[in-house]
């Protein structure tokens, strides 16, 4: 076995080692395809099986940390969509009223409802950019990639401006019409949140999900640049007037992301809240049921992806950006989890986008069993 490999067997259970006796050579393989590093932790009723392979960072020998923090990107929807419906059950909101009348200070189309930003129905433009299905894009309004995200990665942007010049450029589609993903979805579930409560969702998702669960390695950092805790170091690529360059950008405001993926965890807070979520600990079943109910172009819930496998249906959702990301998948009874982070060298032609969605699919066939046909 490799250093790493002995490091995992002692946070690994017997049973659960038994259960995924090839789970530390796939990890070092998907390594060896462009990684930096990767951590991977399976749970389930035989126990937690946790694997390491790689580097925390570049031109050092040590492996990732085991349990470190992760910028987790996209994730936060999740957590972000829980406390929304968290707050349905409390009364606060209602999902299929108008989100303008929470929101009056923006020119919201009426149509378009709480239910349709927590399932990217709402045809607002996305914020960091938009992919149309003809091949054609059109620029995102804050910089995301290449020098000018270096350059400008500690400045600080808050959802209130992210909002209002997303909504000074064309609608995507008419509200509940069609499917597309944007952040400009979350930042203003972001101001709904603070305005049905009077407080920040920092203070909202610690009162309704990191307090009760223990998350202490999870974080709404805010405008804050540190990631905290043990941790791999995330790298950006970039041409600089016809100079490549790697920096390591492991140190940033995320605001300009905001709540669409501004969040900080690790993989065995992921694992808890996610088998939480699931088993019905933070949501009541109803609210649940509309969580887990897919819409019908590529299967997305409120906050979450619902995919269908051989073996059943797996709750998901992943995120990434600037050299750090996130996997986390469940059962539908959130009995079974695989969550992982990892660190690697981005840029802004994503260049590691088919590496990761290969890596991806090697995990959960692995780990959960292989996809239908």
């Amino acid at each position: 076995m490799t250093s790493n490999a002995n490091t995992t067997a002692n946070t690994t259970t017997t049973v659960a080692a038994q259960q995924y006796p090839t789970l530390q050579h796939t990890i070092e393989e998907i390594v060896a395809t462009g990684f930096v590093g990767l951590h991977v932790r399976v749970d389930d009723e035989h126990g937690e099986w946790v694997g390491t392979a790689g580097h925390s960072a570049l031109g050092e020998s040590a492996p990732p940390p085991i349990n470190g923090r992760v910028r987790i990107g996209s994730n936060t929807k999740t957590f972000v969509a829980t406390v929304v419906l968290q707050l349905v059950a409390e009364g606060k909101i209602a999902l299929d009223t108008p989100a303008v009348d929470y929101l009056p200070h923006f020119a919201l189309d009426p149509r378009i409802t709480v239910r349709m930003l927590l399932q990217h129905t709402s045809g607002i433009f996305n914020f960091t950019g938009e992919f149309y299905e003809d091949g054609t894009s059109a620029p995102g309004i804050v910089a995301w990639g290449g020098k000018d995200w270096v350059d400008n990665r500690f400045r600080t942007h808050t959802a209130d401006d992210l909002v209002r010049r997303a909504l000074d450029e064309p609608a995507r589609f008419e509200p509940g019409t069609d499917w597309s993903y944007a952040n400009t979805n979350y930042a203003l579930a972001k101001l709904l949140i603070e305005a049905v409560t009077g407080h920040s969702l920092a203070e909202e998702m610690h009162r309704l999900i990191l307090g009760p669960l223990g998350l202490t390695d999870t974080v709404v950092p805010e405008t804050s640049t540190e990631i905290g805790g043990p941790h791999a170091h995330a790298y950006y690529r970039y041409d600089d007037d016809g100079v490549e360059k790697t920096v390591d950008v492991t140190e940033q405001n995320p605001s300009w992301i905001s709540s669409g993926g501004d969040m900080i965890s690790t993989s065995k807070d992921l694992h808890t809240f996610l088998s939480a979520l699931l088993s019905g600990e933070l949501l009541p079943a109803p609210l649940l049921t509309e969580m887990l109910t897919p819409e019908a172009k590529v299967g997305y819930g409120l906050g979450v992806f619902v995919q269908q496998r051989e073996n059943g249906t797996l709750i998901s959702h992943n995120g990434g950006h600037g050299g750090h990301a996130a996997l986390m998948y469940s059962t539908l009874d959130g009995t079974k989890t695989m969550t992982a982070a990892l660190n690697y060298i981005d840029d802004a032609d994503l260049s590691m986008s088919a590496t990761f969605q290969a890596a991806t699919q090697r995990l959960l066939d692995e780990v959960f069993g292989a996809a239908q046909a």
